[in-house]
């Protein structure tokens, strides 16, 4: 996955020695660099040792940052010393970027607290904190108030906060689609697109009726017979699977990568029952799975805001998320339950060799050979962080839930995808969900992100967030 793009901000303060300024923006860099992440800074011919003190200087840094509008994913503000606290809120108000920022302090060593090496960044970290809640302008701290550049909690405090970088800007206009229209039953998958572009996401309406055409009007050709090739390594197909069932689902995929890539949609949801499989032959789970694992997440049921919890914390961790049901209580313990889904569970959330083959519920009542394409298997233990996102229309606002737990190999004799959840307090975890009007679906990810999630949701995109206690 691609890493952020920061704006860097170092500033100094006269009272103090300007060769820390100097010296920590370079050893600032080029740790950066050394992560892999592109930078955007004044440079020492721009001002004196490329750091920012005085308006002059700030209104220089706004300007370089608003000719970089388009590539800035974050800001990191450094403090070698005290510091500029005016000149760093004036460079991030003018420019209104409206990105996150990180605010970093450098630490004192005290060997060497001399006039000409104390830095005092402790306190004048402060003082730009200060400002910028003054201002309005939403930022993020490191875990230690001050730290070195070569510090383990800093290197960690950069990773974590491109992740929040990549959940932002990635949310920020982004395309959803949205293939089908929801099963009738299922008023829990409505949604307000309105209050969805308020946050910049887009929903793209995809006719169900031009994928199953589009998909019915290829011949076998050489990327059907590569679709085809690649669906039996994706997993075991059993030899009584008719040959034909296994290319109808070969060219619906086609269709569907197809038309993701003509509406430039970076992640989507299927009305996956029963037109698909009454008008066209087959299951939606297979390509969604397909999808999902390339990093295209998409939701079952045509449930848009699970895709786009998929799609977030896909965004925070570079791993492929899936959709489940929160479906059955686990024997005696309270705190586990059963997850499940027909499903289109990408190939990663499973440890061993898995089953495709028809779907087991809609199979019975449509007829097996209307239905291949289901993923079935039982997800292999490990972390996982859970999301939901909705659409609250009663108040006018988007909200989520978001929690960590693990998937456990506790046994469960049922059929289609299966996933053991064990989550602390889950009997309140599910109060809070009923009490709120949450859907029954949820977002699910093999990582711990919750707090990316929790940051990028609520301090810069302004949601409604509820984060439960985690195991």
């Amino acid at each position: 996955m691609k890493k952020s793009t920061f704006g860097v901000i170092v500033t100094t303060r006269g009272f103090f020695n300007p060769l820390l300024a100097r010296e920590g923006r370079k050893e600032l860099l080029g740790k950066l660099k050394e992560m892999g992440y592109k930078c955007i800074s004044l440079t020492e011919e721009d001002t004196p040792y490329g750091a920012i003190e005085t308006i002059e200087d700030a209104e220089k840094c706004a300007d370089l940052f608003v000719n970089h509008r388009k590539e800035i994913d974050g800001i990191i503000v450094s403090l070698p010393n005290f510091g500029d606290e005016v000149a760093v809120v004036t460079a991030l108000d003018r420019a209104n970027l409206n990105v996150p920022v990180l605010i970093h302090a450098f630490d004192d060593d005290l060997n060497k607290m001399d006039l000409d090496h104390r830095r005092d960044a402790f306190c004048g970290k402060l003082s730009v904190c200060n400002n910028l809640y003054e201002y309005g302008i939403k930022f993020s701290n490191t875990t230690l108030h001050t730290c070195g550049i070569d510090s383990k909690e800093f290197a960690d405090d950069i990773e974590y906060f491109d992740g929040v970088c990549r959940v932002v800007s990635g949310l920020k206009n982004v395309r959803i689609a949205q293939i089908g229209v929801r099963p009738a039953p299922f008023q829990t998958v409505r949604y307000s697109e309105k209050l969805l572009q308020k946050s910049g996401i887009q929903i793209v309406p995809i006719d169900l009726s031009e994928i199953m055409a589009a998909a019915k009007a290829m011949e076998v050709n050489k990327a059907v017979e590569n679709k085809v090739k690649e669906i039996k390594a994706y997993g075991n197909i059993p030899e009584d699977i008719p040959s034909e069932n296994i290319i109808k689902s070969a060219k619906l995929t086609l269709a569907v990568e197809d038309a993701m890539k003509k509406n430039n949609c970076a992640a989507g949801t299927m009305q996956c029952w029963s037109s698909l499989e009454e008008n066209y032959g087959c299951a939606a789970c297979l390509p969604m799975s397909m999808l999902g694992e390339k990093g295209i997440p998409f939701a079952c049921e045509t449930d848009v805001t699970s895709a786009v919890a998929m799609y977030a914390l896909y965004l925070a961790s570079g791993n492929p998320s899936g959709c489940l049901d929160w479906n059955n209580n686990y024997e005696n313990d309270r705190n586990k339950c059963i997850g499940i889904h027909c499903s289109n569970y990408p190939k990663s959330f499973i440890s061993n060799e898995f089953e495709i083959s028809n779907l087991d519920v809609l199979g019975k009542s449509l007829g097996e050979d209307k239905c291949f394409g289901a993923c079935k298997a039982k997800i292999a233990s490990g972390p996982m962080t859970y999301a939901k996102v909705s659409t609250d229309d009663q108040n006018g606002r988007i909200r989520a839930y978001i929690g960590e737990g693990k998937f456990t190999d506790d046994p469960a004799a049922t059929a289609g995808g299966v996933a053991i959840c064990e989550v602390e307090d889950l009997q309140g975890l599910m109060n809070y969900i009923c009490m709120n009007g949450f859907e029954h679906h949820v977002a699910m990810n093999r990582t711990h992100t919750a707090k990316i999630l929790e940051e990028a949701f609520g301090k810069y995109l302004g949601w409604s967030v509820y984060r439960h206690k985690d195991a």
